[in-house]
């Protein structure tokens, strides 16, 4: 099935001149997970991971990932023809090293501009000159005669009694950090900045309850590009109030290009390369993160006792899950994919459950060394009375987003494992009583979660925590929490009402893995003449299974 659609688009490659072809995974608002209208990547690929980038030539196709998905990747590649490209490995080029070593001057790379941010593509023109970027054409679209339809589910109203602030406030402190910029306008893409910015809420990426939708600013003005189909009367007249006017979907292009002589505020890194080529020139760029980002990662003291009611909700159904697990195992058939349903039936259970807020990693033995391992119900483990068995999930609730990890003995396991497992619990512990003077960044505190794995020559290739969006996309930042930072990434500062989650783990290919996870959030300690002081406050209330620790 691969290698006969690789045969198509190189055909279609051939028909327009284009020498090789750039897949991300990304849709056109540069979201982290997409919906499978989408998913551009897998169809060419096989992959079914969530981060990668492939490059076809008519000689070669290949797919670059990071270490969470190596051995998923060489498993789903396989007999597809596409070389899997293990990024920061040594000896492995990056792709924009890949392209420059395999085209000439006067060659033509290719891509689609609505999936491709702006930042990549002037990546692509720095490091590929005299080369010709073609961007205007969407040619795995041409040869996917069954894609999927562009999802447009209802939006719905988020009411301020589960914010702590209404839209109106929201636009206001945005509007006052594009004066700060010096910015007329601002362009943003990204769905979950809109969702937060707005108030509203959908279900147009899979358990990430966002709205596919652009919204263009001014100092008086809101122009919200969006699927007519996903409003009812209510919310035309919600946003009508708020001073938003309703334009189809894709004329947020044509509307950009009409923008001149304005001093624009985006983020390079989440606007799609067209609408950036569309403003550039005629406009002055302000290339700033956007002011939503790091407003909505401080939590309102509202949002902030929902959050902890929804992980106690949380907490229960997940504690009532690893109770049957332990309970039951080896007297009744249980696979990946039935415990999974098991726990995703405990959740249902709850009051203000919506949906999962990712999809749930189910991993016994070996699989769990899989970063993102995802069983399905055609390839699948059966779990038995030994090793241990990893999940790793978290649901949408109204009143908050969870995310948590527990990795469960079923039975005998050996010597190493426990060891193994002993040091990642006592790594969550470490950073979990984490006490730092204000101004530390996720860089300044990884280490007091890798110490005790490095201390065994081990690491995880991963970062240690991330943060988690409020009933909104569970991975957000701009905090994180990694001792390494690579080109374009973010540093935050920790702020009182950050949440950040606590997740180091050991990952042995071929016998098993290991990760805890809990959320935290970051609070206020004591003042004095040294500085503020700050330490965590753990949300998440699941027991971490003891069995597995050599005391």
């Amino acid at each position: 099935m691969i290698p006969e659609r690789l045969a198509a688009l190189r055909e279609k490659m051939r028909a327009y001149g284009v020498d090789a072809y750039l897949v991300p995974t990304a849709d056109y608002h540069e979201s982290e997970y997409v919906g499978t209208y989408f998913k551009a990547r897998t169809y060419i690929t096989g992959f079914t991971g969530s981060a990668g980038t492939a490059v076809i030539t008519q000689d070669e196709a290949c797919l670059w990932t990071d270490g969470r998905y190596f051995v998923q990747a060489a498993k789903e590649l396989a007999g597809t023809g596409v070389t899997l490209m293990k990024m920061g490995q040594e000896g492995v080029p990056t792709v924009e090293e890949y392209l420059q070593a395999n085209t000439k001057e006067g060659m033509t790379i290719g891509f689609d501009g609505r999936v491709v941010n702006e930042m990549l593509g002037e990546t692509l023109e720095k490091t590929l000159p005299e080369r010709f970027l073609s961007y205007r054409s969407d040619l795995i679209g041409e040869i996917w005669s069954d894609r999927p339809a562009l999802s447009a589910e209802p939006v719905w109203i988020l009411d301020s009694k589960y914010t702590g602030e209404s839209a109106d406030d929201r636009l206001a402190k945005v509007r006052e950090k594009m004066k700060e910029n010096g910015a007329e306008v601002h362009i943003l893409t990204a769905l979950d900045d809109i969702a937060w910015m707005l108030n509203i809420r959908g279900n147009d990426i899979p358990c990430n309850p966002v709205v596919l939708s652009y919204l263009i600013l001014t100092e008086t003005e809101g122009h919200l590009f969006i699927q007519e189909a996903t409003l009812n009367d209510e919310v035309k007249q919600y946003l009508a109030g708020l001073g938003i006017s309703i334009h189809p979907y894709d004329a947020v292009y044509d509307f950009a290009a009409s923008i001149t002589g304005k001093t624009i505020l985006l983020e390079k890194a989440k606007v799609n390369y067209t609408i950036c080529q569309s403003v550039m020139g005629e406009n002055t760029i302000v290339n700033v993160m956007n002011p939503a980002s790091s407003l909505k990662a401080v939590k309102t003291p509202v949002e902030m006792e929902n959050i902890r009611k929804a992980h106690i909700k949380d907490g229960v159904a997940v504690t009532r899950f690893v109770y049957w697990l332990k309970k039951n195992i080896g007297k009744i058939p249980m696979d990946e994919v039935s415990v999974a349903e098991k726990l995703e039936s405990f959740r249902k259970e709850q009051e203000g459950y919506i949906e999962p807020s990712f999809g749930t990693i189910s991993a016994y033995g070996p699989n769990a060394a899989m970063c993102h391992y995802q069983a399905t119900k055609e390839d699948f483990s059966v779990l038995q009375p030994k090793g241990m068995y990893l999940v790793d999930s978290g649901g949408q609730y109204l009143g908050g987003t969870t995310d948590v990890t527990r990795t469960i003995v079923l039975g005998p396991i050996s010597e190493e494992i426990k060891k193994h497992y002993t040091m990642v619990a006592a790594a969550v512990m470490q950073l979990t009583h984490a006490h730092w003077l204000y101004g530390c960044t996720g860089r300044n505190l990884d280490i007091l979660a890798r110490q005790p794995i490095w201390d065994m020559d081990i690491d995880y290739q991963c970062g240690t925590g991330h943060g988690v969006g409020y009933i909104l996309n569970v991975h957000e930042g701009p905090q994180n929490m990694r001792w390494r930072f690579t080109g374009g990434m973010v540093e935050a500062v920790f702020e009182d009402g950050m949440d950040i989650t606590n997740e180091p783990g050991i990952y042995i290919q071929g016998s098993h893995g290991i990760r805890i996870e809990n959320v935290m959030v970051a609070k206020n300690d004591v003042k004095n003449e040294y500085g503020q002081f700050m330490h965590f406050e753990t949300l998440t209330w699941v027991p971490i299974d003891r069995e597995a620790i050599d005391e």
